[in-house]
């Protein structure tokens, strides 16, 4: 799987260069903590929720992985100000629900003809089906994001977990599904 993405492979799946660029911040975010890098992974933080802020819609779930995972960075230096932003996350995640009722069901490529024609048939099952997913998504961020407790120091082993989980099943196409999963595995666990 590529993940060298240039201009055109970002206009033909309907992203945009902030898309990609939050996803790398916040992968690099996460590289940082779990290598035990609090600058390095501060400063990817604050970048991908300056993405976010200026460009996501407001019930965007990756705004809420930005905002809490900034929280994590801060809760070393600034307690108050990391508090205030997991609230803020926590907000933003339990408003997700119309953003993700807008995602559409990604067309996958079936070993077989017999698979492409009963998906194509039963278009609806299918998205009923992902949606099941794509929530469940959602709810063990928020459930993540719920027992975060920025009073005791990162554990870089769950962070390097939530890392590698990311890197194993991230689709290989640039669609939503993508956007959520990223927001969902990358909100990072606090303790």
């Amino acid at each position: 799987m590529s993940e060298n993405w240039d201009l055109k492979d970002l206009m033909q799946a309907g992203w945009t260069s902030a898309d990609l660029e939050w996803e790398q911040a916040v992968e690099a975010c996460a590289l940082g903590l779990a290598n035990s890098q609090p600058g390095e992974s501060s400063e990817r933080a604050g970048i991908a929720l300056q993405i976010a802020r200026e460009t996501f819609q407001a019930a965007d779930p990756r705004l809420a992985c930005a905002l809490a995972n900034q929280a994590l960075c801060l809760a070393g230096s600034d307690q108050a100000a990391g508090h205030k932003l997991l609230a803020e996350a926590q907000r933003v995640w339990n408003a997700t629900a119309p953003w993700i009722a807008a995602m559409d069901a990604p067309r996958v490529a079936r070993s077989s003809l017999f698979h492409m024609r009963m998906e194509q048939r039963h278009r609806e099952t299918y998205r009923s089906n992902w949606r099941v997913k794509w929530q469940a998504m959602a709810e063990e961020a928020k459930t993540r994001l719920d027992a975060c407790n920025l009073d005791q120091p990162v554990d870089t082993a769950a962070v390097s977990q939530a890392l590698e989980r990311w890197r194993r099943e991230r689709p290989a196409m640039l669609n939503d599904t993508r956007k959520l999963m990223a927001a969902a595995y990358l909100t990072l666990p606090g303790t």
